[in-house]
């Protein structure tokens, strides 16, 4: 598949490395005969492909992304496929000190403004706003036959219980936004002292923005509380803020709750470690 995709946009590649901690997709870096990096992106399925085109043409010159130089879209056996540029600079980790909190904080907030193009018709990203509670539910129980085989009856039972009881206590829903959906440390690259971009996009909604910081509490903000503060001083310069403290405790639950029937499907043995730190999650919020 790889010397096809190569082939399909006639790329002169000198070496290839398969990055890591790419979930939803197969992806490449390669370097060209001229020196210059790329990254080839080949998504698992069609829709994944479609967001990942959609979200390019919409995000494009209003947050810092790659740029696309190509894209193929595919035949019977690809789901299609992208050449896109290289951010300068390495993902996020909690090491970063709260100057780029403030800018992660910026970034995330800009993609926030973002609300459905009303001149754009779009096949690939749904906008899940005007029923966000039964989009959450569905994503809940989606998982929820998956995570039933792996925890004990009594667990899971109150697993269900404590979804049911917390999300009745939401606030109202803030949006239509563009949410990431994945908006984690890995996908956001810096270069020394500056934030230089975002990247993956095959899972993203317009919907509301309380489901997109949860994982970037869990890898990154929970770590410090300066880098929280700064976080939310960054995130506010652009959009107001909704009261993370009263929906990070339901989204931290469900999140949990998704990974765990996630790596399920995964493959447990081979997801260990992150079955067990979601595994940790549930039970504190539960027990």
């Amino acid at each position: 598949m790889l010397q096809r995709v190569i082939q399909q946009f006639k790329l002169n590649v000198v070496s290839i490395n398969g990055v890591e901690d790419s979930h939803s997709s197969t992806v490449y870096k390669c370097k060209l005969h001229n020196g210059e990096n790329i990254f080839l992106k080949i998504p698992y399925t069609k829709l994944k492909y479609l967001r990942e085109l959609e979200a390019y043409e919409i995000l494009k010159d209003r947050v810092s992304i790659p740029q696309m130089l190509d894209y193929w879209q595919g035949d019977e056996e690809c789901p299609g496929a992208f050449v896109l540029s290289e951010l300068k600079g390495r993902p996020l980790t909690n090491n970063y000190v709260p100057t780029i909190a403030y800018q992660v904080g910026i970034l995330h907030a800009s993609m926030h403004q973002i609300q459905p193009p009303a001149a754009l018709k779009l096949t690939g990203i749904q906008n899940e706003f005007p029923n966000w509670s039964n989009f959450v539910e569905r994503q809940f129980y989606s998982f929820a036959e998956d995570v039933k085989e792996v925890l004990n009856e009594g667990l899971y039972r109150k697993a269900i219980e404590t979804f049911e009881n917390m999300k009745l206590q939401l606030p109202p829903s803030d949006g239509p936004s563009f949410v990431h959906m994945d908006f984690r440390p890995a996908n956001i690259i810096v270069d020394e002292d500056k934030v230089t971009g975002m990247i993956d996009f095959e899972s993203v909604r317009f919907g509301s923005t309380e489901i997109d910081f949860t994982k970037l509490y869990r890898d990154f903000l929970s770590f410090d509380s300066s880098l929280y503060q700064s976080y939310q001083e960054g995130y506010t310069t652009i959009r107001p803020l909704i009261d993370l403290e009263v929906v990070l405790p339901f989204y931290r639950f469900t999140d949990a709750f998704n990974s765990i029937g996630w790596c399920k499907r995964r493959g447990i043995e081979k997801h260990a470690a992150f079955f067990e730190e979601n595994l940790s999650i549930l039970k504190k919020v539960i027990l």
